[in-house]
């Protein structure tokens, strides 16, 4: 076996791995002396008190819910400290699961009720728009275009777009070094977009999942993968010695919560919700217990934006 040959059998062994690390939860065991999961921590997390006497007559969506007993929440379910289901069990973690739980239990429904629903980002504004869930919490970004075709509340997070390598990557050290290189992202994601309108000669390759992306990383299948610095950090911190972020984020990524657009009442009772624990600690606590393991501070959060009904 030559170097090469070596080399590339490591990173299908780190891919493998990655895989399993994606798959364990916080709830996973080791034994004894072995390094904890990375994962939050449930004592860590907020625990958000359910408003009492909460109505919201002018919302079909909140009425549907309230009729159902619970709220359906879409998410993802691929992204270390943001989404992440564990298959075992089933449940859901990461900031934005908190992000949907803190709202929730605003809106008078008991967070542990929610049925969570993985939403892939090319299927989000259908799902939204046929009432499959109720809202939707998944680094989706805010953006004139999809105003067209559902409501956001928010933002309650700024991201910025990014590069994930692997860790002996020399070559790519920003965006304009993609020329020829094969980038991977999620179909239809604003990250790619973004690539394919301001990168062409970047040979672009899109699955469902940013995991899938990763996983071809590893194995030498694409040179690097594009979304969200905050969605990369986190894959990079579960395998910090094959992968890196490099360079600085090249855009801006306010990530809002999706509603259906005509339910204005409902996307302005969120943005109460989100400000208000913003204000009494829960945003800063459950971004400590998520993203914050990656290594990165809780930054300030965004101005809310109420734009206004249409």
């Amino acid at each position: 076996m030559n170097r090469t040959d070596g080399t590339r059998t490591r990173r299908a062994l780190a891919a493998f791995a990655l895989a399993l690390a994606i798959t364990l939860t916080a709830g996973a065991c080791g034994k004894d002396g072995s390094p904890p999961v990375k994962g939050p921590q449930p004592e860590k997390l907020p625990r958000y008190r359910v408003a009492t006497g909460f109505r919201l007559p002018d919302s079909p969506t909140w009425n549907r819910a309230e009729r159902r007993g619970h709220l359906i929440v879409g998410a993802k379910e691929d992204q270390p400290y943001l989404g992440e289901k564990d298959p075992a069990g089933g449940r859901y973690s990461g900031f934005d699961i908190e992000i949907a739980r803190m709202t929730a239990a605003h809106l008078g429904f008991d967070p542990a009720a929610i049925v969570f629903r993985t939403i892939a980002s090319a299927n989000r504004e259908t799902a939204l728009q046929n009432g499959q869930i109720d809202y939707y919490v998944g680094t989706y970004t805010i953006n004139d275009n999809r105003k067209k075709l559902v409501g956001f509340a928010g933002p309650y997070y700024l991201a910025g777009q990014s590069l994930l390598v692997r860790a002996d990557e020399e070559d790519i050290k920003g965006p304009q070094d993609l020329a020829g290189k094969r980038v991977c992202s999620a179909a239809g994601s604003t990250p790619f977009q973004r690539i394919e309108a301001e990168y062409p000669r970047a040979d672009l390759v899109a699955y469902d999942t940013y995991s899938i992306c990763v996983d071809n990383l590893l194995t030498y299948q694409v040179d690097a993968v594009t979304t969200d610095d905050t969605i990369l950090l986190g894959y990079a911190a579960k395998v910090p010695e094959e992968l890196q972020v490099v360079g600085t984020p090249f855009s801006r990524e306010p990530y809002g919560i999706g509603v259906p657009r005509p339910d204005n009442a409902l996307r302005f009772a969120i943005d109460d919700a989100i400000e208000a624990n913003e204000k009494n600690g829960n945003w800063k606590k459950a971004y400590d217990a998520t993203l914050g393991l990656s290594g990165v501070p809780a930054p300030e959060p965004p101005a809310i934006v109420r734009y206004p009904a249409s």
